[in-house]
């Protein structure tokens, strides 16, 4: 079993002027079907693996917190498909927003991640870094 895990930072605006981010992705190839990945990154386990100690998915609308003091709300949950969850970096920090995408190409489970609605203040190498370990480690755990 193998996994390969990418990630980016993208930013938007105009050639000579400010750059405002617009997005930071990561990629995984997890060498799992699709059900089980999905089943891996709800579970308690997969949650935490994802978003950190202490996280805990409900239904959607509902909150997490997590041991770090990021927290958020579940926004979308389409079961096999699609995860969307607000992100707060610390308390009084704005949202922004965190999804996860699943689809299967042939025998693996392509897992996209994008976090968007970033703004002034975040560290962009250091979400890259987060997000790409944490799908190492959701990836890690389906394949366990």
């Amino acid at each position: 079993m193998s996994t390969s895990v990418e990630s980016e930072a993208q930013t938007v605006g105009k050639p000579d002027g400010p750059q405002t981010p617009a997005a930071v992705t990561a990629s995984a190839a997890v060498s799992a079907p699709l059900t089980h990945v999905w089943e891996v990154l709800v579970s308690p386990a997969g949650s935490q693996a994802l978003l950190g100690d202490g996280a805990v998915l409900g239904a959607k609308g509902e909150p997490y917190h997590c041991e770090d003091g990021t927290y958020g709300v579940v926004r979308s949950y389409h079961p096999l498909e699609q995860l969307r969850v607000s992100w707060h970096s610390a308390p009084d920090s704005p949202a922004t927003i965190v999804e996860v995408d699943l689809r299967a190409d042939g025998d693996t489970t392509v897992v996209d991640l994008s976090q968007t609605h970033l703004h002034d203040g975040l560290d962009l190498a250091a979400l890259e870094e987060r997000w790409t370990q944490a799908l190492a480690s959701v990836a890690g755990a389906a394949q366990a």
